[in-house]
């Protein structure tokens, strides 16, 4: 593809990026309204951003596996129909049970999205001309994240239009990614015999989904040390062990083992993993700070996240830029993970009455941080991989980033859920309030509005210092993962595109493959010869 080819297919892949974003950020500012207007509890506030999470992150592996294997644009226009139908169930639910399932349908076409733009980017541009437009992805990942809460709020606060629309909404973005992508994206198709691995992909869902289950439900549901946990827990950890023994065995493997062989694969994924506990986990409860803790209107509250926000768009847009003109990503990393710990570590110590100046201080070191991480840990791994594994690989990433999320946001979850409680029934007669109105941390949502001043106060102290505490947690993993960066060792970037190193990695097999054996042994004994005394 010419240059101008890959810009007009950007706008394509752009809007679909921005999609998947606004699925998780139109309802950030709207949840509080919508548990509160469905009579829903705070494990149901949770599980309307986990259940996306979760589908995304058990399905990000085989949409990966898939672009490997078939036509990627028809598996990214596949993803945004999905989107599309989880977007309207989720417009037109009745209660929070439909909700959580057209989230769970949101989810797998936002893993599709998730796994496949980056996929598609890299097979059609160099690694190193990649960091430029991961930075302008950056850019659009910040344009929506600060766009979401915006509209979501705005929404939620307009009387003739409700928070329904913050579904809504998404509808005509992801058809007008369907129609530019058909119109601009040119990739050629990879013809080959194909055996799915449907054992594999079958096991890894199952046990990631049960083991996400069993954290989510753990600690609120049920007790950490429960047979419930033994069943769940143990029953996770087995499917995953035979999803390991099958994935080893079979030709075509949805997460190929071999790939964590590469160091370089192996520390960016696990540094992903703990990027997403400590940024999914730490901050999707902000907007709940803001509203509850603050007293803020959900439009208000969105324009409170702006400074994290601007963090991330300034840093991912100049970083980019920074190493497609120098070639070096590594010092990157690692100022990034030195920036996400010290913003995790200072939002630690916010309350009820922290100053806006002191919050949006925190807030734009926390996404300077983000912002340098993320994108460049996929660009290291991407770089050093095969072509022929960089859906695999590319996936993998963003599949332990959203499992980390998931974890995170299902734990701390929990402990937010739990905190609460503890605060008001050491505060409150009876953990309620006058006569029970005021609900405890695993009831409803309150509705702060319509409470007695002295309750309120106990309520906002509560969820303040709840949130605090989250943040605490979340620290120790970022540091973690500023540590892995370190030993990442600095690649050049590759100056050809994913569907170029594939084609000349073909065509070097072939040549091999034709090879006379006579040829090859003389070539495999020449550096022996030449390195004689």
């Amino acid at each position: 593809m010419t240059q101008r080819q890959i810009l007009q297919a950007m706008s394509g892949l752009m809007a679909g990026m921005f999609v998947a974003i606004l699925a998780g950020t139109v309802v950030a500012n709207a949840l509080p309204r919508i548990i509160t207007d469905l009579g829903a509890s705070q494990s149901s506030y949770t599980w309307v951003v986990t259940s996306e999470l979760l589908a995304m992150t058990a399905t990000v592996p085989l949409w990966g596996k898939l672009a490997d294997l078939y036509n990627k644009k028809l598996l990214l226009q596949l993803s945004l129909g999905m989107f599309v139908v989880g977007s309207l169930l989720a417009g037109f639910s009745q209660g929070v049970e439909l909700l959580i399932f057209s989230r769970v349908v949101q989810g797998i076409g936002a893993g599709g999205l998730t796994a496949l733009v980056q996929v598609v980017m890299a097979a059609v541009i160099p690694p190193r001309q990649l960091g430029k437009y991961a930075g302008i992805f950056g850019a659009v990942f910040a344009v929506g994240t600060v766009a979401g809460p915006l509209v979501g709020g705005v929404m939620v606060d307009t009387s003739w239009l409700g928070w329904r629309w913050c579904f809504f909404i998404g509808v005509p973005f992801a058809l007008a990614a369907i129609v530019l992508l058909q119109r601009t994206l040119s990739l050629p198709t990879l013809r080959r015999d194909v055996k799915i691995d449907y054992l594999g992909a079958f096991l890894i869902v199952a046990g990631v989904s049960t083991v996400l289950i069993w954290i989510s439900f753990a600690g609120n549901e049920f007790d950490w040390l429960s047979w419930q946990t033994a069943a769940l827990a143990g029953g996770g950890a087995l499917l995953l062990v035979f999803a390991v023994i099958v994935e080893a065995r079979v030709p075509e493997p949805v997460i190929p083992l071999g790939i964590f062989r590469n160091a370089t694969v192996s520390l960016t994924t696990a540094a992903s993993f703990l990027v997403g506990v400590a940024m999914f986990g730490g901050t999707i409860f902000l907007s709940q700070f803001f509203q509850i803790s603050l007293g803020k209107s959900p439009t208000v509250a969105g324009l409170m996240s702006l400074p994290m926000i601007l963090g991330l768009l300034v840093s991912s847009t100049v970083a980019g830029q920074i190493i497609t003109k120098t070639g070096f990503w590594k010092r990157h990393l690692v100022i990034g993970g030195a920036t996400m710990t010290i913003g995790l570590a200072l939002l630690a110590t916010i309350n009820a009455d922290t100053s806006f100046f002191l919050l949006s201080l925190y807030m734009a070191i926390l996404g300077i941080g983000v912002g340098l991480l993320m994108q460049n840990l996929v660009l290291a791994a991407q770089n050093d991989v095969p072509a022929a594994d960089l859906g695999a690989a590319t996936s993998v990433l963003s599949f332990f980033r959203s499992m980390g999320g998931t974890i995170g946001t299902s734990v701390l979850g929990a402990v937010l859920a739990n905190r609460v409680a503890s605060e008001m029934e050491a505060n409150l007669p009876g953990g309620g309030g006058e006569g029970g109105d005021a609900p405890a941390g695993h009831g409803a949502v309150p509705d702060i509005s319509i409470l007695p001043d002295p309750i309120r106060q106990v309520i906002e102290n509560a969820y303040a210092t709840a949130t605090a505490e989250l943040f605490l947690i979340a620290t120790p993993c970022a540091a973690v993962a500023f540590l892995v960066v370190l030993f990442i060792k600095e690649k050049p970037l590759k100056t050809t595109s994913g569907d170029q190193r594939l084609a000349e990695e073909a065509a070097a097999a072939a040549a091999d493959d034709d090879e006379p054996k006579d040829a090859k042994d003389a070539k495999g004994a020449a550096p022996a010869i030449t390195k004689a005394p």
